[in-house]
């Protein structure tokens, strides 16, 4: 089970009251179905590959609305073979979306009326709706965090991006492929997220695994700094030595006052110490204190 499937499943446990199970009714519905015309009847097309979606989907609208529906199970024809779960609604059609304000005057509406997710409870349910039929998050333990949902309207995806900025979410957007991303990067804010779908067993696993890579980063890090360090320190050491023994080689190294001689020849004895090892190594030949850049 991937760890979208995993933050799903939890999602799908947690109960509602009854304003919010409306609000994420018409998430689900807008983002999963698609209208059908079949013996000059309208029907509503509900798909998802989460099993666990198809029933929350089938127990919201079971409860507010009991209309006829049929469970259709399907396979992809791609390579992974996912089953598709298809809610096949063929009463109360017109009814079930002007309840959910998705169907107006004018047609078919872009996104719900604000006052559908005007309480900031209804305003959760629709966002956790709206991850279960389209979202998707990545493992924290890869290189980079990611969550998003998809829409095919830009007005809808606007309107998800509103819900979430609503929470701080500092949410973005953007196209791919003729659909409307809107997503998360930062992982305190997909933390808030899971949090606010109140998903906590996700929002415990994801913590956990961040916190665990980011420590073994940070480590790599420093130990990346303390080895660069250490060959610049290889790098200048051999430059020094070179240069004293060149001037030894044209036997011009007397020619040096004695202090520098002697600080010469303490390099050739300990070529690959730092200054500040040298300094303590004279301090400890000499008993006198000088410092990293008096040698």
């Amino acid at each position: 089970m991937s760890f979208t499937q995993e933050v799903k499943h939890e999602i799908v446990g947690v109960e509602l009251d009854s304003c919010c199970k409306k609000a994420q009714s018409a998430a689900l519905i807008q983002l999963c179905s698609s209208m059908i015309i079949r013996n000059q009847t309208f029907q509503l097309h509900i798909k998802t590959e989460n099993a666990q979606t198809a029933k929350r989907i089938f127990q919201l609208l079971k409860e507010r609305y009991n209309p006829e529906m049929q469970l259709v199970v399907s396979k992809k024809s791609n390579l992974r073979k996912n089953n598709i779960y298809t809610l096949e609604l063929s009463s109360k059609v017109n009814e079930i979306l002007e309840d959910l304000d998705l169907l107006g005057k004018d047609g078919f509406n872009e996104h719900p009326s604000p006052k559908l997710t005007k309480k900031e409870c209804c305003a959760r349910a629709y966002l956790a709706g709206a991850f279960l039929a389209s979202g998707s998050l990545n493992s924290p333990q890869k290189t980079n965090y990611h969550l998003e949902i998809v829409t095919s309207s830009e007005a809808h995806a606007e309107f998800i991006k509103t819900l979430m900025d609503r929470f701080d979410l500092n949410a973005k957007r953007t196209q791919r492929r003729g659909h409307e991303v809107t997503y998360l990067k930062s992982s305190e804010k997909i933390s808030d997220f899971l949090r606010m779908c109140q998903a906590n067993n996700a929002v415990l696993d994801f913590e956990d695994i961040r916190i665990q890579r980011d420590f073994h980063n940070s480590l790599t890090r420093l130990d990346n700094c303390e080895v660069a360090n250490e060959m610049k320190t290889q790098k200048a050491a051999l430059k020094q030595v070179e240069a004293i023994e060149a001037l030894i080689q044209k036997g011009i190294f007397e020619n040096l006052d004695p202090l520098t001689q002697e600080m010469a020849q303490l390099r050739l004895n300990h070529p690959e110490a730092s200054l500040n090892e040298l300094c303590e190594a004279y301090a400890l030949k000499c008993g006198i204190v000088i410092s990293k850049s008096g040698m």
